[in-house]
């Protein structure tokens, strides 16, 4: 067997050597040449996996060791008969203190505590509960609005209509599709209260960035469209900006990896469905109060400064984000 796997996923080199031939490979390297004879893939959002790379390839499984597959022709693969497997919820307390920062950005642009402000969720996935859990306990009037869920399970989920209309805060934790491309866009924009800011590490397209930037709304961006080329505008109206490393926890890596080496394992019966990297320590999921969590913040997590380093240094942004050192989750 032979596996090529992105050589940017951290934990995982020998890990498989016993059992197959692997191949490492920057992203920007992994094409149709390499993967020809290939059995399997781990992957990141950097290889686009499509009929282009794959059509002549002996390749049957991929990973993806992140939570979203966009990146992944997923109609193709099926039809293919190439077995697909995400991360999903790996990195979601990672993602959920990029957020506790970005919040703590916002309530002090507004001059306004945490009871003071409403904050529309939209997307309550592994990410979207996390944040809704916490913010609630931290003292938001939080509006959830999660249209998939709601038709499966009804409850206590609100229109996107209403999230535009009477938040404050907007943050964004969807997927990219048909029904989320450009979710915020000039129209949706003129529905805002003035002062609304708006978050999002879920996917670059899911917001019109360039409308955006435009509308003299305060805006938390994580991901972008056409990164890592930034739009310079775009990247220097944002009130903060990270390099799409919202996620980037130690543990969230772990996960991500241990996902992909389980999910391979299972599908070619290798004895690593339990497989786990040594000395990392697992998330310690505790409570704490928002007064910690703006105290503490910027010793695990320090924002602003990640966001001077981006916006000094655009054209770094690969850089930045393959060399970022992973921080630990400590709620």
């Amino acid at each position: 067997m032979r596996v090529v796997i992105d050589s940017a996923i951290p934990f995982i080199k020998g890990v498989l050597e016993p059992y197959a031939e692997v191949i490492y490979s920057q992203a920007q390297h992994i094409d149709s040449d390499l993967v020809g004879e290939s059995d399997a893939l781990i992957i990141r959002t950097r290889t686009r996996c499509n009929a282009s790379l794959l059509a002549s390839s002996k390749v049957k499984f991929i990973a993806t060791a992140t939570i979203g597959t966009d990146h992944i022709d997923l109609p193709w693969c099926e039809k293919a008969g190439i077995t697909v497997s995400s991360a999903a919820g790996c990195n979601a307390r990672g993602v959920l203190q990029w957020v506790a920062a970005a919040l703590r950005e916002a309530t002090t642009i507004l001059r306004a505590k945490p009871q003071d402000l409403t904050l529309g969720v939209v997307g309550v996935g592994n990410v979207g509960s996390l944040v809704v859990e916490y913010a609630q306990r931290w003292g938001f009037k939080v509006l959830a609005c999660d249209p998939p869920r709601q038709e499966r399970e009804g409850g206590d989920f609100c229109s996107f209509d209403k999230i535009a209309s009477l938040s404050d805060i907007i943050t964004l934790h969807t997927p990219l599709d048909s029904t989320t491309k450009h979710l915020i866009n000039e129209s949706v924009i003129q529905s805002l209260m003035p002062h609304c800011i708006i978050l999002n590490a879920s996917r670059g397209g899911v917001v019109d960035n360039l409308a955006v930037s435009r509308s003299g709304h305060p805006y938390i961006f994580d991901v972008w469209e056409q990164e890592p080329n930034i739009l310079p505008d775009v990247l220097r109206c944002a009130a903060l900006a990270t390099p799409h490393i919202a996620g980037y926890s130690i543990q969230g890596k772990a996960n991500a990896t241990a996902m992909s080496v389980q999910a391979l394992a299972l599908h070619f019966k290798l004895p690593l469905t339990e497989w786990y990297p040594e000395g990392v320590a697992r998330s310690p999921k505790r409570d704490i109060s928002w007064e910690e969590m703006c105290s503490s913040i910027d010793n695990y997590f320090p924002i602003e400064e990640q966001s001077s380093q981006l916006k000094s240094t655009p054209e770094c942004f690969e850089s930045l984000r393959d060399n970022y050192h992973y921080r630990e989750e400590y709620f």
